[in-house]
């Protein structure tokens, strides 16, 4: 008898390991929607967010919206989390680094970060909230997707010198 309640014990461990897994992963057993943290801005910068989060496109370098959990308009995705961009995040401390590196999407300058083991991140400069955008590592070298946002981030939040 005692090797079939080690058989049941195992069987009934393995469900669960699976579940914490895929919890600590950011997934769900139900193969449901990245989840990001969602950023807690100024009331200020939240208005402007909420007005960036209505000009989002629905399309991404063919990439369909699949916005993140939790539900906010501070948050959105393309492509099952191939691209989330987060707004109201704080200032990043990369931008006092003089060495730090920066480009300019359709009139909208973005300071680029490379986090290890992740695709490359982007975080608005010179504007009244910092909106980021984070892509899968198949944008290693692509900053096409920053295309999609310059319009609507020029039209919803304001240039801060």
């Amino acid at each position: 008898m005692t090797p079939i309640r080690r058989r049941s014990r195992s069987a009934r461990l393995v469900p669960s390991v699976a579940l914490a897994v895929l919890a600590a992963a950011g997934c769900s057993a139900g193969g449901g929607r990245p989840s990001v943290t969602v950023p807690t801005p100024s009331s200020e910068a939240a208005a402007y967010c909420e007005a960036l989060h209505k000009e989002l496109p629905k399309t991404v370098d063919d990439l369909e919206r699949t916005d993140p959990e939790p539900d906010s308009a501070l948050t959105a995705g393309w492509g099952d989390g191939a691209i989330v961009l987060r707004c109201g995040v704080p200032r990043p401390a990369k931008m006092d680094d003089a060495q730090s590196k920066g480009i300019d999407a359709d009139g909208v300058n973005w300071l680029l970060e490379q986090p290890d083991d992740a695709g490359p991140r982007f975080t608005t400069t010179y504007r009244k909230a910092y909106v980021e955008v984070t892509l899968g590592t198949e944008y290693a070298h692509d900053i096409t997707p920053l295309s999609a946002f310059a319009g609507p981030v020029a039209r919803t939040v304001p240039e801060s010198l």
